[in-house]
């Protein structure tokens, strides 16, 4: 009828030189295709993690909740960035069949990678400092990974790269990528996840959520997810004894370049760094918090007493800052509630913070910081001056 036909014998041709090159690039696309698959079917058969209230009794009209990542399969919160991960190197084509994945990590980012490395097949490397708890080291064997201990935390970034590129494998680098790989809009992320679970509550809108820093992925998700959503919520990001995530905001706050001296390893496993990672992002915090290791260690032993099981060390560190703004509302007269978050299970420390002979080396004295903790969690004392930046002004 006139219309134009192509010539039959004239088939689309694929940008191929070969036959093989043809049938590589269809196996890859089926391989990311089968994995990205996987990972999603995994999703589907965990379900949410839990969101608990913890009574304070001697803040009236405060609620306070803890959202348990420890409950995911591999028992922390850096399952949520593991999976991210994963899904971003195979959507922008980085990870192939039979590719070695390395991985820089204070311990738990790795045990997640290690259970998803295995979900698909790839062998796993964890590059982590000498100091790393043992537990953790079994945690990440038992997900067929290996670990490659290196002295200086400061080194682990670097060794990676290097092993990486020695075995042609990929480097996951979740403190560049893991603001980026998370979706904050959506796709259950733990802001949102936050969010859904509170709609039934007495305040279902936090007054603040309470997160610390590790690579600083956590943080920019609940901080674009606020201003995205048009929510009042404010985010207090905590920052332990030793790490430079802290000292960052506060240049970043005052318009002036962050601290050139790396900071002493953080005691607390999981959190803090050296130096602040690409993917802390200030402009997404409201606040920050800098937390004496002692008293992050007295509230995690506080947390057990009051949920009757034991925690780590960072969520002590976050809900020393649930502590700090909780008082500040109560000063102002003001009710809502607080969430922070419930890092992983205290199963991991066994050989520190639950430990007595590890407070002794470390000269902390434990026994002063508790008392002084649990005085003021019932609302009969106060924080010591502990310092405390925003870009807004007070709690």
């Amino acid at each position: 009828m006139g219309g134009f036909r192509p010539a039959r014998d004239h088939a689309p041709t694929m940008p191929f030189p070969d036959d093989a090159s043809r049938f590589a690039c269809a196996d890859q696309q089926a391989w990311t295709t089968a994995a990205i698959r996987r990972i999603e079917a995994d999703f589907n058969r965990s379900a949410d993690t839990h969101l608990i209230p913890m009574a304070l009794p001697g803040f009236p009209g405060i609620d306070i909740y803890l959202k348990d990542e420890s409950s995911h399969p591999t028992g922390s919160l850096k399952h949520r960035l593991a999976r991210s991960l994963f899904l971003y190197s195979l959507a922008n084509g980085w990870l192939r069949a039979g590719s070695t994945v390395v991985e820089a990590s204070s311990g738990s980012t790795a045990v997640s990678e290690a259970y998803f490395a295995r979900l698909l097949g790839l062998p796993f490397v964890a590059v982590m400092p000498a100091s790393t708890s043992p537990e953790k080291i079994a945690a990440i064997e038992f997900h067929g990974g290996r670990c490659h201990l290196v002295r200086n935390a400061c080194d682990i970034a670097a060794a990676s790269t290097q092993l990486a590129r020695e075995v042609g494998g990929h480097f996951m680098d979740q403190f560049t990528y893991a603001e980026r790989a998370t979706d904050w809009r959506a796709n259950n992320n733990i802001a949102e996840s936050i969010f859904r679970q509170m709609e039934q509550e007495p305040h279902p809108v936090p007054a603040w959520i309470v997160c610390s820093a590790g690579t600083g992925g956590t943080s920019a998700t609940i901080g674009r997810y606020v201003r995205y959503r048009g929510l009042a919520t404010r985010v207090l990001c905590v920052d332990p004894e030793h790490s430079a995530f802290h000292g960052a905001y506060r240049a970043s706050v005052r318009g002036e370049a962050p601290p050139a001296t790396p900071a002493p390893p953080s005691r607390i496993e999981g959190i803090g760094r050296p130096t602040a990672e690409p993917s802390f992002i200030p402009g997404c915090v409201d606040a920050m918090l800098r937390v004496p290791d002692a008293l992050s260690l007295s509230a995690m032993r506080d947390v057990n007493r009051r949920i009757g099981r034991r925690v780590g060390g960072s969520t002590g560190t976050n809900v020393v800052g649930v502590l700090q703004v909780a008082h500040a509302m109560r000063a102002r007269g003001d009710t809502g509630s607080i969430v922070t978050i419930l890092c992983d299970g205290g199963e991991r420390y066994a050989h520190s913070y639950y430990n007595p002979d590890w407070y002794a080396a470390q000269r902390i004295d434990i026994e002063a910081s508790d008392a002084l903790f649990a005085r003021v969690a019932d609302g009969d004392g106060d924080l010591p001056d502990l310092d405390f930046v925003s870009r807004h002004g007070g709690a």
